[in-house]
């Protein structure tokens, strides 16, 4: 099978980028880690690929250098059958949740994003200091936030919960929706759920087809779960983004979309 890797989000300066460097690694774009091996999506497929011995050298005390879902990457094919990453290519945005100790770097949960969406619901009450919490790492990637309000069906004043918590975040666009009335569903699949900040287990890698939007995605784990997401998550992933997407949002989650060309 082949992949469209502009509708991955390759573009013309990613493209000269390539040229200047003049390499013979053929890029992809990573869709899923799985604690040291990588399934990344090139022209002629996916590829399952490790990471080569010059990148774990470089993230040494900073595990953010090593590949993450959503970046562009460089394979070498080895006469062993071996496919390897040898490099990142430079990041435009990163969705980094700091942490303490050792690994002083922080956790980099997706890369190149181009809209990370906050997902609160408004029943029984909204969390503003999470939501302060969230936005703040949305600010901090690059990316462009955006808020989401789920369960609108189930709030008294949802209007003025939404223009209350607006307030937390001026500039910053407010959704309100509601699964149950089917109101708000199309402004939601702008957001093309990604990454949680927390936990992403037993999810599936689903093929980006052609014409599709890439996404990111990840698990449904709350941010306030009592593990802390302190066990790191089993995987996030980069997924086609179809007609259903959008549907069932959750609270608290940070979600982002895969970076796309204009």
């Amino acid at each position: 099978m082949t992949i469209s890797l502009t509708a991955l989000g390759w573009d013309t300066d990613r493209a000269a980028h390539l040229r200047r460097i003049r390499t013979d690694n053929r890029p992809g774009r990573v869709a899923r880690v799985d604690r040291g091996v990588c399934t990344v999506l090139t022209e002629d497929g996916p590829v399952r690929a490790s990471t080569g011995g010059a990148l774990l050298a470089a993230a040494v005390g900073d595990a953010t250098r090593l590949p993450g879902v959503g970046d562009w990457v460089l394979l070498c094919a080895w006469p062993d059958g071996r496919t390897t990453v040898q490099a990142v290519l430079p990041r435009r945005t990163a969705l980094i949740r700091r942490t303490a100790g050792k690994d002083a770097g922080g956790q980099l949960l997706a890369a190149n994003l181009d809209v990370v969406a906050v997902v609160e619901p408004v029943h029984p009450a909204p969390d503003a200091a999470r939501i302060e919490r969230l936005l703040s790492l949305v600010h901090e990637s690059g990316a462009r936030p955006l808020m989401v309000l789920t369960k609108t069906d189930l709030a008294a004043a949802p209007a003025a919960v939404a223009r209350q918590l607006a307030a937390l975040a001026p500039g910053v666009p407010v959704l309100p929706v509601s699964a149950e009335r089917g109101t708000g569903p199309a402004l939601a699949r702008r957001s093309r759920s990604g990454p949680h900040p927390r936990a992403a287990r037993s999810l599936r890698c689903r093929q980006v087809e052609p014409g599709q939007r890439a996404r990111l995605g990840g698990g449904d784990a709350h941010p306030g779960d009592p593990s802390g997401g302190r066990q790191g998550p089993a995987h996030h992933h980069l997924a086609g983004v179809g007609a259903a997407a959008g549907r069932g949002c959750r609270g608290g989650h940070a979600r982002g979309s895969g970076r796309r060309p204009a």
